[in-house]
């Protein structure tokens, strides 16, 4: 493993163009401008490196010299206390906790739902496409309180959640206009930052033409 890394002098990040775990690692990335070589792999035809790197032989996979890292979380808050400024966590513990718990809800509730979507099976799709409707519109109140998720900053949330909102179309998921109105506000807002248009591959970039 050590050798492989170290044959990669730049920072470089094993991604699937159309990979909400791997997109929500390039918003950090490009939030940050932070040099790194991203690798947009075939997902059904893996380079030999990455099974090498990563046991589980999955992206997103995150090689910084000697270290390799394989969860998108774990990415994402490595790249955040790596590269602090400008900062994505909240530096009060108890906020920080807040926003970890909100993390793990989201990757619980609407990331096991996109696996469910994407699955193949049809009337599993069509359930997890429904209760991911719901639970989104179900938070409208929510996206309402502050200019980003429950918080008058950007962070690893809001680079989490976006993922999921920009593929809504994709899943044949809409969001209404008046129930929808602050969903749809905060994902004009996330979507038009600089950061974010940098982080979409073609790909993605064609879910919103």
């Amino acid at each position: 493993m050590a050798s492989i890394s170290s044959r990669r002098s730049v920072m470089t990040l094993f991604s699937a163009a159309d990979c909400a775990d791997s997109h929500r690692v390039r918003i950090v990335l490009a939030e940050k401008d932070i040099t790194v070589d991203v690798l947009n792999i075939n997902p059904d035809d893996k380079p030999d490196d990455l099974a090498e790197l990563n046991p589980y032989n999955t992206t997103p996979t995150l090689i910084d010299r000697d270290l390799v890292l394989y969860d998108a979380r774990i990415i994402m808050e490595y790249l955040d206390e790596r590269f602090p400024h400008p900062p994505l966590m909240p530096v009060d513990p108890v906020t920080r906790a807040h926003s970890r718990l909100a993390l793990f809800r989201i990757e619980k509730d609407w990331f096991s739902l996109i696996a469910d979507i994407e699955s193949g099976d049809d009337k599993l799709a069509s359930q997890a496409r429904k209760i991911l409707r719901e639970s989104v519109l179900s938070a409208a109140e929510v996206f309402a309180i502050k200019p980003y998720f429950l918080s008058d900053e950007y962070t690893l949330v809001d680079c989490t959640i976006a993922p999921v909102l920009w593929r809504l179309p994709k899943y044949g998921i809409d969001v209404p206009a008046k129930q929808g109105k602050p969903i749809l506000k905060y994902m004009e807002r996330v979507f038009s930052r600089d950061g974010f248009q940098q982080s979409l591959s073609k790909v993605e970039k064609a879910i919103r033409p």
